[in-house]
């Protein structure tokens, strides 16, 4: 039988005359009858030999491997033959060792079981391996062993110590044999390493030796390289790397080395050797390699043989070939003509091949297809349809979905959506069903994963996911992840987890003490990190705060401490920010308001204000932004005495102005803002916007007792003055608004620090020519409190207050505190003067932040 398969006659050719084939199974069931026939016989009566064992497996594992189907009487032969291997393990030479070993690692690649007596006769032989002496094994033995054992890793079988111990030996033996070794076994033998260490080959002294001694052996031999070596050994250099081993030295060097190869033999690479290079190459440049001229011709090369072998791939081929188009473009490779025609050549196959992805390729495909929508290809041919298609399979393989490929999937349906995907029922079960697997497989999740995985459930419920029990507990799983592991994030997942926490919140998700545990744990990681933030991610902290605070977030000595690293920064890398960032920063400075002290906040406007007149393409959102943040800027020099009016800001506010009216907008925010800018700016508006009138209870009470202590007094409420958006209390004949201040007037609702939109409708209605009065809600809570207010009102609008006292409601613009009713009362009371004096000398009330920022 070793002969006859060494002669190629059980090859299976395509196409096969029937009666070859017929005449084929016949002589393959004899044959394989025969040794089951004779396993079963006594010693004595056998007649096969240890020789005999090892060249029937591997004549065996060869027919698989060249196509030959798994018939009952074959898998009878190989059950028959396995146990022979423990029984004469002693008479097994090195070659028979090295074959057998082979034999195995084809036949469990091609599908056979690893029963106990497969695993039994894998232990067996790696002990005689062990029992050998090392120099005894040729250069072939080396590599064929090596590979083997990787073959069998890659396929399940469990490290050992005996396994630890074979492999370490053999790769002792590379340095001295390193000149003899062919360039077959160079391929091999490398190929085997990556796959060792892709199965968890802890990175040995003997490892990188080995490594190093080989890697000049491709230089030295590289005219020898078939195309296949060449796939293989490309491939095997990108595993190795993306395994920690870049450092590992030669190994650029190799890779520059075969990169003209690809060029020179572009026309005979079958196409698994076309993904399997592809893949490579974008798993080196993932890895930081550098896209160098040879880089570039050999991918040129490769793209049109793609367009060509489009018809030939597999299913795990397209996965691959689209993974890496998508990942050579997420690192910076062009949209060049090829690239766009490989890829429009793909997308069919993944709708005609739906069925027979397997979960990790759909994960894949789903996560290739969303990276180039997201890199502006959503126009290619397919593209959508393609991720369309995919998508119910998702739903049906859920389960087998490990946690890597949960995240890449929900990021994937994150980005689709974002890019204009409709989050359909179907759709929505899918996420849904997607994050119940995330709270079962917890435990598996690492750092990226964790930020991925909120930064998805975030985006998808900013596009219309509903914030279900389900979303809400999958949050709540990994809030405690974020914590234990907060030391292990990078700066971009810093602040992707920042954004993701502000999104979650700003769609409604409550602010739980789990949360703000977390967030409070992932400030003190911006503080340690501060130096390692690019333009974006800044942006997006800055972002992230305000909204928090915008939403409720406490003030705390972190936040601040936060806001008051991060601004400096802004100014250092304003060159830096585009459009996007420069909206943001603007509108997350503006948000914060007395937060951050003025001529801090200034300096940050003014460093970035001139970039908007630059050439740069701002979306409507972005100008909307930018001319709110620049309004809150002037109102906040306005309402200060003492500050220097900026002339240019209101430049940049006008053209802003006319900038976001150019663009039609519809919605009633943008609509709002334009009527706001036009107010200042005592320009035309030609939009009106309709406001919805609301009146607290403390409001009404407040009303009602001012009504009955002056009842000539005319009181307006609700009123919208100058289309601007409504005061809560108008006296028309006086000039004078009074606005009930509640908790979200201020930040972290400290009744103190007011927010950039409760000092922009302040400024507006001074600036229209009214006096306006803010009156904290907590002054207001009783009548005993309402009194000094009321009293203050009657003095300004000139009736004589009944008692000697009264309250500032106009709060003093340089002042940083509120006069209040109580603290009226203790000022006419030196006892509760004095004890308030040791009451604020105890205070743990927050200043704003005072950073000074140079322009």
């Amino acid at each position: 039988m070793h002969s006859l398969t060494s002669a190629g006659v059980f090859t299976v050719h395509k196409p096969m005359d029937a009666r070859v084939k017929l005449t084929q199974a016949a002589l393959l069931s004899t044959l394989f009858d025969s040794i089951t026939f004779n396993c079963n016989q006594k010693p004595e009566a056998r007649g096969i030999d240890a020789q005999g064992v090892a060249n029937l497996l591997w004549a065996m594992a060869k027919m698989l491997d060249n196509g030959q189907e798994r018939t009952p009487e074959f898998n009878e032969a190989i059950v028959a033959l396995l146990p022979h291997v423990n029984a004469q393990k002693d008479q097994f030479k090195t070659q028979g060792i090295a074959n057998l070993l082979s034999a195995m690692a084809k036949l469990v690649d091609n599908g056979q079981e690893r029963t106990p007596e497969l695993n039994e006769a894998v232990a067996s032989l790696l002990s005689h391996v062990n029992a050998q002496k090392k120099d005894q094994f040729n250069t072939q033995h080396i590599a064929n062993l090596l590979w083997a054992i990787a073959k069998l890793m890659d396929n399940g079988h469990e490290w050992t110590p005996a396994l630890n111990e074979t492999v370490g030996g053999l790769l002792l033996q590379v340095r001295p044999q390193k000149a003899n070794f062919k360039p077959q076994e160079i391929t091999n033998l490398l190929w085997a390493m990556a796959k060792l260490v892709d199965n968890g080959q802890e990175q040995t002294p003997e490892l990188k030796d080995a490594m190093a001694a080989l890697l000049p052996q491709v230089n030295a031999q590289k005219d020898q390289f078939i195309p296949q070596h060449i796939a293989n050994l490309l491939w095997a250099l990108a595993k190795l790397v993306d395994n920690g081993q870049d450092q590992t030295p030669g190994l650029k060097e190799s890779v520059a080395t075969l990169l003209p190869c690809i060029k020179a033999q572009k026309a005979n690479f079958t196409p698994q050797e076309n993904v399997n290079l592809l893949w490579a190459m974008a798993k080196l440049l993932d890895n930081g390699h550098e896209q160098a001229p040879l880089f570039k011709e050999a991918m040129t090369a490769l793209l049109p043989c793609v367009n060509e072998q489009h018809g030939q791939f597999n299913a795990q081929g397209i996965a691959n070939l689209l993974w890496a188009m998508a990942k050579l473009i997420d690192n910076g490779q062009e949209w060049t003509p090829e690239l766009n025609e490989a890829v429009a050549a793909l997308l069919p196959h993944v709708h005609l091949q739906k069925a027979n992805f397997k979960p990790q390729e759909i994960a894949n495909l789903l996560w290739a297809t969303a990276k180039l929508v997201d890199s502006g290809q959503e126009k290619i041919p397919g593209l959508m349809e393609a991720a369309a298609a995919l998508l119910p399979h998702v739903n049906a393989q859920k389960a087998d979905f490990t946690p890597p490929a949960i995240t890449n999937l929900l990021w994937a349906m994150a980005k689709l959506a974002n890019s204009g995907q409709e989050l359909t029922p179907e759709l929505k079960e899918v996420v849904s069903a997607l994050l119940r697997h995330v709270n079962a497989q917890e435990a598996h999740l690492k750092p990226q994963e964790i930020t991925n995985l909120l930064w998805a459930t975030a985006k998808l419920v900013d596009n219309g996911q509903e914030v279900t029990a389900g979303l809400k507990e999958a949050v709540a799983v990994l809030l405690p992840h974020v914590n234990v592991q907060k030391d292990q994030f990078v700066p971009q997942a810093i602040a992707n987890l920042l954004w993701a926490m502000a999104k979650l919140v700003d769609n409604g998700h409550e602010q739980t003490p789990k949360f703000n545990e977390t967030v409070a744990a992932l400030l003190t990681c911006v503080i340690v990190q501060k130096a390692n933030f690019k333009p974006q991610e800044i942006a997006n902290l800055l972002w992230a705060i305000a909204k928090l605070v915008d939403n409720g977030q406490e003030q705390t000595p972190g936040l601040n401490g936060v806001v008051g690293a991060l601004l400096p920064l802004v100014n250092a890398q304003k060159d830096q920010f585009n459009a996007q960032g420069i909206a943001n920063l603007l509108w997350a400075t503006a948000k914060l308001g007395e937060l951050v002290e003025l001529n801090v906040a200034t300096s940050t406007f003014e460093s970035l204000v001139y970039r908007i007149s630059e050439n740069l393409q701002f979306s409507q959102k972005e100008i909307s932004m930018s001319l709110w943040g620049v309004m809150v800027c002037c109102a906040r020099l306005a309402l200060d005495s003492n500050a220097n009016k900026n002339n240019v800001l209101e430049k940049h506010m006008d053209d802003l102005l006319t900038r976001l009216e150019n663009t039609s907008p519809d919605n009633e925010e943008d609509r709002s803002i334009m009527i706001m800018a036009a107010s200042w700016l005592g320009r035309a508006c030609p939009v009106v916007r309709h406001y919805q009138k609301a009146i607290s209870k403390t409001q009404a009470d407040f009303r009602d007792q001012l009504q009955s202590c002056i009842p000539s007094l005319r009181i307006e409420e609700e009123k919208s003055l100058n289309s601007l958006p409504p005061v809560d209390l108008l006296l028309p004949d006086h000039n004078m608004v009074i606005e009930v201040q509640g908790p979200s007037h201020y930040v972290g609702g400290d009744f103190k620090t007011r927010k950039g939109s409760t000092l922009l409708k302040i400024a507006l209605l001074q600036k229209s020519g009214f006096e306006a009065i803010e009156i904290p809600v907590n002054m207001l809570w009783n009548q005993d409190l309402m009194k000094p207010y009321i009293d203050q009102i009657k003095t300004r609008i000139g009736i004589p207050p009944q008692e000697l006292g009264s309250v500032s409601f106009n709060r003093g613009w340089a002042d940083a505190a509120y006069v209040t009713g109580e603290e009226h009362l203790e000022e006419t009371n030196p006892a509760k003067k004095k004890k308030r004096r040791r009451k604020r000398t105890a205070s743990n009330r927050l200043p704003p932040i005072m950073t000074q920022v140079s322009s």
